[in-house]
């Protein structure tokens, strides 16, 4: 039988969900609606009564706030609803994960006190009903298709008031698929265009040289029909290799061969490969001078000491091309997901702290500046943080860093940066944390959720550029609660010994877990038809490549595997064992018995050829706008409402960031806690005197003029926001995220080289930098070709480049905070400001990009962070922050709202070079901080700022008024007027 339940908020409460869209419908439509009244929807396909229905439904709802309706029957407080004028039901297409209808399951399972059947389900829906009669049903409908449903994961019904009475159709998306395993084969012996119509028709995302290179291999393959294969490769093989080699999972633009050629200089240098030449090469002469790497490039998450008993593990990942086509569900994969990266890193991480940003389109961008086919800013930006909330909070894992950042370029493809954090144990069972081995024999076992068409061609989707033919099937939506039991049942399995290695189901599933894993012992021989699925029909490469989520892939010694799966029963967690790892070189896949899959491992890890590609720079030159008329007292007030500088707090509260009950300094600080701070500290467990200092550091706009002063800022400024809460320079490592458009020339992309140089010169930043200042990187991703071809139009964006920091605070008692806290206090600018407005946000206000970008002189920078340290070691400053986006102007006025107190500057007194007082405001240079020092402090404090650039340029007032004076003059700002900017730009959006 089948019940359509219904839940309802009780008319004479408020319906904040209603509410909410009501707000969007009226700010981005202007449709006229009245009300907007929602109501849940659980339909059960399930073999029983309507009386065990209605038992499901009085456990589901909330008898206070809610009322239930079964069929005919309801419950005591349930009151109908006056008709309305639309509803808009929305549901998940069949075989689209539907958590909700999957928690359900498990919910009405035990109120029914028996665990349902394969053959019966219950899928979740919601309603929403539009009360307004001038509102039209085409109007609904655009509600519906561009507010409240993604119609590529998504049913969406509209029905008029009428229809409604009529009665509503139950949401029933089954999955009818029939049981039907065919492994095709692919003739290889074609021509060069037919080789690369196999590789787009497959969406192989794979070039003529590696389709050749693939057919060469499989002409000298030896013994395949010992195992019942023929010449020619099977799909299995070929997707394998496909996931393998896919410029996600091989980051083949980074490892190639790389002729560059500087224009300005005449240099001409040969790159074997970036990764290796910067990055891999800078940090272990880093890790020559220094002793907290642990871990570095070798697992799925980078490793430092932080004392005694735990470890710091870190890994930020990018779901770009997934959050394009389903912001909720591909940002929900991209937190859950790198989740399980410490999960997997040595013996298993617990996590502590989630990070996460979103580079995007102005959410005020008119609609026809949207090329079809492409998802509004506004719903990229809504959805996606909403997955990346229900993922994180629903994880149990706080949040402890956060950014937006917005750029019309974006509008192409949206960056969803993710990132968590991890404590791993020192050692495990006399193993030290960080290590993992497997032998031949070991059994292969997959835990967690089960296998579904979600993600198939997830690795070489997010490969190529997204167009108009981007597969739906390679959105996933993650599930945080099964997640949570995995994670807590690795735990356990990890205390107890129960396995050797673990690692994430991630990109290329189990193709590339296992491939992988098989690395460390020589090959293995796994079955695939003994892998759980959501449901039949998937073939055999479905099911090897497919990266539905909340998967682990674990190497179990078989003398282990009965305690391994009794725990896991436990803890309601389904394993299961589909091989073993072998030593014969080989990865062998069978399905049922019968060999699909046979790949020298050899060939699968390094038979890639390498690409050469070529780079040319010439540094590009703009024209530089007149500021002789500016008023910078104006300039500044508007600045504080510009998205880049203005409060996303109304979006980031949504997602906690107290879980846990660790966080010291938090993401917005102040008076009222209302103005976001330069990084954040975590304590490391309850009570502790140490802590965690996480920060990050993103500025595209620099990118425009030279990405090399743009990488060598971002080092710069993810450094001093540690030091400005209160860090030092040792015992702090970096990540980097590269997020590039197109660098490879083609007939699409003719200016290749040049973004190829760029992405070389922030390489060469990279490497100059991280040595400079003794911060490796230890971990990383790239994320090439950032760039849609959607509408007819090709957006790509700017070359961007994330730098998160982490560092360990031996004592979060000596925190410092960005907000002035007495009046009468000291005013200190701390470093050269130079006219440095190149690629500012003042310049982007002006619609300008100059040329001057700001640039780093790393001696100098480290002997004022060490300074400066000493100084917030020392107890002597009361605030403390760092110019970013906006330069001093915005640096004072944040020191004044968050302390709510006035500031009294004297222009004349900032230390500067050649600049006026506009560029004294404005200049992004680096290597600055505003400081704020009680006057008892004042003597102790300029004995330790002794030997670098420090002024005393004013002081903190009891005036709700920022005032900036000079010898040209003086100028009064309200608090007031900066707050309002501040805080208005996206309120209750």
């Amino acid at each position: 039988m089948n019940y359509r339940i219904e839940i309802s908020p009780l008319p004479q409460w408020r319906d904040a969900r209603g509410e909410g869209v009501k707000k969007q419908i009226e700010k981005f439509f202007g449709f006229p609606v009245e009300k907007v009244w929602t109501r849940d929807i659980y339909t059960i396909a399930a073999d029983i009564t309507e009386k065990e229905a209605q038992k499901v439904a009085e456990l589901l709802y909330n008898p206070v706030l809610q009322g239930w309706r079964v069929t005919a029957a309801k419950s005591e407080n349930f009151q109908e609803l006056p008709e309305c004028e639309y509803l808009v039901a929305v549901g998940f297409r069949p075989g689209v994960t539907d958590n909700v209808g999957r928690s359900a399951k498990s919910a009405v399972g035990d109120i029914l006190g028996r665990k349902l059947g394969e053959d019966e389900a219950v899928f979740s829906s919601t309603e929403y009903l539009f009360y307004g009669s001038k509102l039209t049903r085409e109007q609904a409908g655009t509600i519906a298709s561009k507010l409240l449903a993604n119609e590529l994961i998504q049913t969406v019904r509209v029905l008029s008031g009428e229809e409604v009475a009529d009665g509503i159709p139950m949401n029933l998306p089954f999955v009818t698929a029939v049981n039907d395993v065919k492994v095709r084969e692919y003739d290889l012996e074609v021509s060069d265009d037919e080789l690369m119509e196999i590789s787009r028709k497959g969406i192989l995302a794979l070039s003529l040289d590696e389709m050749k290179a693939i057919q060469n291999y499989f002409r000298k393959a030896e013994n395949r029909a010992e195992y019942g294969l023929g010449k020619n490769p099977t799909d299995v093989e070929l997707e394998v290799i496909a996931q393998t080699w896919s410029e996600h999972c091989k980051h083949k633009i980074f490892a190639a061969k790389v002729d560059y050629t500087d224009e300005e200089t005449g240099e001409k240098q040969e790159i074997t490969s970036c990764y290796k030449t910067f990055i891999q090469k800078s940090t272990k002469e880093i890790g020559e001078k220094v002793d907290f790497l642990v871990s570095v490039f070798k697992d799925n998450a980078g490793v430092i000491k932080f004392n005694d008993k735990v470890d710091l593990v870190y890994k930020v990942e990018t779901h770009n091309s997934p959050s394009a086509l389903d912001p909720y569900g591909g940002a929900m994969t991209g937190i859950v997901g790198v989740n399980r990266d410490p999960l997997g890193t040595g013996q298993g991480a617990d996590l502590l702290i989630n990070v996460w940003g979103y580079c995007l389109g102005s959410p005020f961008t008119d609609d026809k500046d949207v090329p079809e086919g492409l998802l509004h800013p506004r719903r990229l930006r809504d959805g996606v943080h909403k997955g990346v909330i229900d993922g994180g909070n629903q994880s149990g894992i706080p949040y402890g860093n956060g950014f937006e950042y917005f750029d019309a370029r974006y509008i192409g493809k949206p960056l969803v940066y993710c990132g968590t954090v991890g404590t791993l144990p020192k050692a495990v069972n006399g193993v030290p944390g960080w290590t993992k081995k497997i032998e031949p024999g070991d059994l292969i076992v997959m835990g967690g959720g089960r296998i579904g068409k979600d993600g198939i061609h997830g690795a070489t989707f997010s490969s190529e550029e997204l167009h108009k033919d981007s597969p739906v099937q390679a959105v996933q939506i993650g599930d945080p609660i099964t997640q949570k039991k995995l994670g807590d049942f690795i735990r356990e399995a990890r205390d107890r010994g129960l396995y050797r290695f673990i690692t994430d189901n991630g990109a290329g599933g189990l193709s590339s877990s296992v491939g992988e894993m098989a690395e460390h012992c020589n090959g293995c021989r796994m079955d695939l038809a003994k892998a759980p699925v959501k449901y039949a029909g998937l073939q055999p490469w479905e099911i090897l490549v497919s990266e539905a989520q909340e998967r682990m892939s674990f190497a179990v010694p078989p003398e282990k595997i009965e305690e391994f799966k009794a725990l896991a029963a436990e803890r309601d967690v389904e394993v299961s064992v589909l091989g073993e790892f072998t030593d014969d070189g080989k990865f062998h896949m069978q399905y049922d018995g019968k060999t699909v899959c046979l790949l020298d491992l050899e060939f699968m890890h390094d038979g890639l050829p390498q690409m050469h590609l070529k780079a040319v720079w010439k540094a590009p030159k703009f024209e530089e706008p007149d500021l002789s008329t500016r008023d910078y007292a104006e300039d500044l007030v508007k600045m504080m409402g510009r998205l880049n500088l203005c409060s996303d707090e109304y979006k980031a509260r949504q997602y906690d960031h107290e879980v846990k009950g660790l966080s010291v300094v938090k993401p917005f600080v102040g008076k009222f806690r209302d103005v976001q701070g330069d990084a954040t500290v975590t304590m490391i467990e309850p009570l502790s005197t140490e802590g965690v200092i996480l920060s990050s550091a993103l500025l595209p706009r620099y990118s425009d003029i030279d990405t090399y002063h743009m990488a060598a800022s971002e080092i710069d400024l993810g450094i001093r926001r540690v030091i400005a809460v209160g860090g030092k320079l040792d015992r702090l490592a970096c990540l980097d995220n590269f997020c590039w458009p197109d660098p490879v020339r083609s007939e699409k992309t003719p200016d290749g080289e040049y973004k190829l140089a760029q992405l070389v010169r922030a390489n060469q930043a990279l490497a100059d930098y991280t040595k400079a200042f003794l911060v490796p990187c230890i971990s990383g991703k790239d994320s090439m070709k950032n760039d849609s071809t959607r509408g007819g139009r090709k957006i790509s964006i700017p070359p961007s480049l994330l730098f998160s920091m982490i560092a360990k605070m031996d004592d979060v008692s000596k925190a410092v905070t960005p907000d002035a806290k007495q009046p009468g206090d000291l005013v200190y600018v701390i470093g050269m400001t130079r006219p440095e407005l190149g690629g500012s946000e003042y310049f982007a206000m002006l619609d300008a990009l100059g040329n001057n970008v700001p640039k780093v002189d790393a001696g100098k920078a480290k002997a004022i962070y060490k300074a400066v340290s000493a100084a917030t070691e020392a107890e002597l400053v009361h605030s403390l922050t760092t110019p970013a986006l906006g330069g001093l102007a915005v640096a004072f006025a944040r020191t004044a709202m968050a302390g709510r107190l006035g500031l009294e500057i004297d222009l004349d007194a900032i230390p500067a070079e050649n600049c006026s007082d506009l560029e004294k405001l404005f200049s992004e240079s680096n290597s600055r901080f505003v400081a704020t020092v009680p006057p008892a402090n004042r003597a102790a404090f300029e004995e330790k700022l002794k030997g670098v650039t420090c002024a005393l340029i004013g002081t903190v007032t009891m005036r709700n008024e920022l005032i900036l004076r000079s010898r040209n003059g003086r100028k009064t700002i309200a608090l007031d007027a900066l707050l309002e900017e501040y805080k208005g730009t996206l309120d209750s959006i």
